[in-house]
């Protein structure tokens, strides 16, 4: 009997009964109870797997490997397979280095559970020092006792010092055969470039929502639980390309879905467990920024704020809208969680939108941000953010600006009683592209067609300072007559700076224009004629009598250009 029985039988208590050996298993997360064992469960990293499978079946296998990537992308996890990979021996014992290490051997068994002799880890986060340094050199001479390699993971590499990295330079140059190193970091940058030179490096890329999404539904059906679709892509998405970050936010859902009891996994409560506003709500509130509407504006805004949204994570919702209408613009829309009636949405929005009023709208929400992140009252500077918005929605854009002066309209003041007008939704086209009240649709163009090419430089001058400089220096003229236009070029002018010339031109009057290279006796650009003019100039001022003396008495003498554009007594004053 053992000793601790015969304390109990002195003490006349019954000895408990030895539970059986693991009947009773400690809870392991889920970032660590699904790490990956083998390359093949590595999600996302197929051209590192594929490099490392052709260096290991070429013979061809570098003495230091660098892994570097964002958290949770597995970093960790790549050097332990690559332990394995490198020290497995096969079930029958025999096998030699493989991309599909078996599992089953004492090596990959003992890397698995962390206990194998040959395979050190270390943090350097809390080994920085050179004599932590100094340790491993002194080790590396010696031998492997029974593995084929000894490898040598050091992971946050980033945090040795500046001593610690130089002591270990020679010994990483030229280890002896039996010795790899591995590195993990996330900050790569702060590794000595003379480190690097001495490593093969490879970047592990950040996990996509959908492979993310894909990846957690595997894990739940495992795991015995039910989870809505939805629930999966705002958990991918929280993740932000981290597959530990998203399994840590998934074990807290699970845990969360248990205590109500149907066991399920949905969407609006990870909103609530992680303070997200809802994907609809903020399109809504989108929807009265457009519209100009501030009551509605601000009752959504309290709305949100009561279910207890923070003002930060609103902000963030309205740029990431801001962000897809402008992709929708440019044809490359990609985010396949969104629903049939949030794309068509989009599409509406990028219809409505020109580039100037999407880029106006990204910097005026993006300042909010700011301001809200720094706030010690976020709830009202997400208000006074979001109605500055309105407030400069309301203002011309300088082009508009410039042309209602020209014209003496310039803006009028509403009366102070006077209330805005709600904008049907069917004909808003929004403030912030209008940069004023929208003109009735049947209202005609103020103002004719543009007599002269000038006129037509002018023109687009007040949408694009761009496209002004192009015509100007680029577009010679075969002839004009609005809203035709052929011309021949100066310099190359791409068809895309066309097109935007045509538009501006259709903006500003309304007319849709015709702008063709074509054949024929051209005028020289603008910019050429003003070269003339200049040069001519400049030939009768040489050819005057005076001068030539002057040239004459003076050889070396220059003339000089005098580009002070103020009057000569203002000059001399």
């Amino acid at each position: 009997m053992s000793d601790s029985h015969d304390i109990f039988a002195a003490t006349g208590v019954d000895a408990p009964e030895q539970p059986a050996p693991g009947a009773v298993q400690p809870y392991r997360v889920l970032a660590r109870k699904y790490r990956p064992s083998k390359f093949s469960e590595l999600i996302g990293q197929d051209a590192m797997v594929q490099t490392l499978g052709n260096a290991i079946k070429r013979d061809r296998l570098a003495h230091a490997f660098l892994m570097t990537g964002v958290r949770g992308v597995g970093k960790t996890s790549t050097a332990r397979l690559i332990a394995k990979a490198l020290n497995c021996i096969g079930e029958d014992g025999q096998g030699g280095p493989t991309i599909d290490p078996c599992g089953v051997c004492e090596p990959c068994r003992s890397i698995a559970e962390g206990s194998f002799i040959d395979v050190i880890e270390m943090d350097a986060a809390s080994h920085t020092g050179v004599d932590d340094v100094r340790e491993i050199i002194e080790a590396v001479r010696y031998s492997s006792v029974s593995a084929r390699y000894k490898i040598y993971i050091i992971d946050e590499v980033h945090m040795l010092s500046k001593n610690a990295f130089n002591a270990l330079l020679k010994t990483l140059e030229e280890p002896p055969p039996h010795v790899k190193f591995i590195f993990a970091t996330t900050e790569v940058h702060k590794v000595p470039i003379t480190v690097l030179s001495r490593c093969q490096r490879f970047d592990l890329k950040r996990i996509s929502a959908d492979q993310l999404a894909d990846h957690f539904g595997m894990i739940v059906g495992k795991e015995g639980v039910t989870a809505e679709q939805e629930a999966l892509d705002l958990i991918a998405q929280a993740a932000e390309g981290s597959v530990r970050d998203g399994l840590s936010i998934l074990d807290q859902a699970i845990a969360h879905a248990d205590m109500d009891g149907d066991g399920e996994v949905k969407a609006a409560q990870i909103r609530d467990m992680l303070g997200l506003s809802d994907r609809g709500a903020v399109r809504r509130l989108f929807a009265k920024l457009l519209e100009g509407d501030s009551a509605a504006l601000l009752d959504a805004i309290a709305d949100q704020y009561r279910i207890g949204v923070e003002p930060l994570s609103l902000m963030n919702g309205l740029l990431s809208l801001s962000h897809q209408v402008t992709l929708f613009k440019v044809g490359r829309a990609s985010d396949p969680t969104l629903s049939d009636d949030a794309k068509k949405q989009f599409a509406d929005w990028s219809e409505q939108l020109s580039y100037p009023a999407l880029h106006r709208l990204w910097q005026l929400l993006l300042k909010g941000y700011q301001e809200v992140q720094q706030a010690h009252l976020p709830r009202e500077a997400c208000e006074m953010a979001l109605l500055r918005v309105l407030c400069a929605a309301d203002m011309p854009d300088p082009g508009k600006l410039a042309k209602m002066l020209e014209q003496g309209n310039g803006p009028a003041a509403s009366p102070p009683d006077q209330q805005r007008t709600p904008l049907p939704a069917a004909e808003t086209v929004s403030r912030i592209e209008q940069g004023r009240a929208p003109v009735a649709a049947s209202e005609p163009p103020t103002g004719g067609l543009p007599s002269q090419f000038t006129e037509v430089v002018s023109t687009v001058g007040r949408v694009s300072a761009v496209l002004e400089s192009i015509l100007i220096a680029d577009m010679r003229v075969v002839s004009f007559q609005a809203p035709n236009i052929v011309y021949q070029t100066a310099r190359p002018i791409a068809a895309a700076d066309i097109r935007k010339i045509a538009d501006a031109l259709k903006q500003e009057t309304s007319v849709e224009w015709h702008i063709s290279e074509g054949a024929g006796e051209a005028q020289p650009s603008l910019a050429e004629q003003e070269q003339q003019a200049r040069h001519a100039e400049r030939q009768a001022i040489l050819n005057a009598p005076l001068v030539k003396a002057a040239f004459e008495a003076f050889p070396d003498a220059q003339l000089l250009e005098n580009d002070d554009p103020r009057p000569q007594e203002s000059r001399s004053a």
